[in-house]
């Protein structure tokens, strides 16, 4: 796609452009065929790629552990067994170190959150022209659709839409455990009676309403931010194959020197939105 008729700046847009159903100006619905038609559908558009793979991988995750659960054996584990008992022995063993309460709610949700992150980001990794070229492609030989307007991303993690999601998921859960620990009165307690006592109240729920509301956004903004830096790097590469030879083998040494530095960020922001979530669980069920 890269050594199509686009240009620099049109290529990079298109990579960045969401498949996007929803309400046009007239009152209609429909795909947008433009990013200017994308943004103009407003906050009701749906970013259908990012769900779509979203929703796949999620059940990815869950057919990997049944059938790992299904076919559990006694002895020494081997294959999907033996991988799957050590991502669950690793999520345990963090719960354990960073949660002090008893919640059984808490283990599979970090589990869950570890491997469905790790799995959006693992997509950042798939060459970025393979999957949007055979969209394109079904775009416009199924569907007569004009294929520089078929637009699809395949990282979810690139979409703030998915990322705060999940954090504002994670946000709902603090709040029901820290009303349903400590009760309304103590949860709003903890707001305005901290840092300067009770003369200090308006400081209080000021700083503290801040730091609550930040933790949500941080925790969105981190792991978008940096998957979407990493895409945008991945976009840059591939435009060097469109230079000739020479460019392209530049091209080709940096894709694979950053495709194996990258696998450490999509692990670090898996895990890192993991044990945020553990502890602001934690923080959650503690009495201040």
């Amino acid at each position: 796609m890269a050594g199509d008729t686009l240009t620099s700046t049109e290529y990079i847009q298109h990579h960045l452009t969401n498949w996007t159903y929803g309400k046009y100006p007239d009152g209609h619905w429909g795909f947008a065929h433009s990013s200017a038609e994308a943004t103009d559908m407003g906050f009701w558009a749906i970013h259908v790629d990012s769900m779509l793979w979203s929703i796949l991988l999620g059940t990815l995750f869950l057919l990997m552990f049944h059938k790992a659960a299904k076919s559990m054996t006694a002895g020494t584990p081997r294959g999907l067994q033996n991988f799957v008992e050590w991502v669950v022995d690793f999520v345990n063993e963090n719960v354990r170190s960073s949660f002090t309460a008893k919640n059984d709610l808490v283990a599979p949700l970090s589990l869950t959150i570890f491997f469905w992150v790790f799995l959006m980001n693992f997509m950042d990794l798939v060459p970025v022209d393979w999957i949007p070229l055979a969209a394109k492609w079904v775009g416009a030989t199924l569907f007569g659709a004009d294929p520089h307007h078929v637009y699809f991303k395949v990282v979810p993690t690139t979409d703030p839409n998915i990322t705060f999601g999940m954090a504002l998921g994670i946000f709902v859960l603090m709040l029901y455990y820290s009303i349903k620990i400590k009760g309304i009165g103590g949860f709003f307690g903890e707001l305005a009676l901290q840092p300067f006592g009770k003369w200090g109240m308006p400081a209080n729920l000021l700083l503290e309403g801040i730091s609550l509301i930040s933790k949500p956004i941080s925790l969105a903004l981190r792991l978008f931010g940096n998957l979407y830096a990493g895409e945008m790097i991945f976009i840059l590469i591939a435009l060097l194959y469109s230079g000739g030879f020479v460019w392209g083998t530049i091209g080709g040494v940096l894709q694979l020197g950053w495709s194996i530095f990258h696998i450490l960020i999509i692990l670090l922001q898996a895990f890192i939105f993991m044990v945020l979530t553990i502890v602001y669980l934690d923080m959650a069920h503690q009495h201040h």
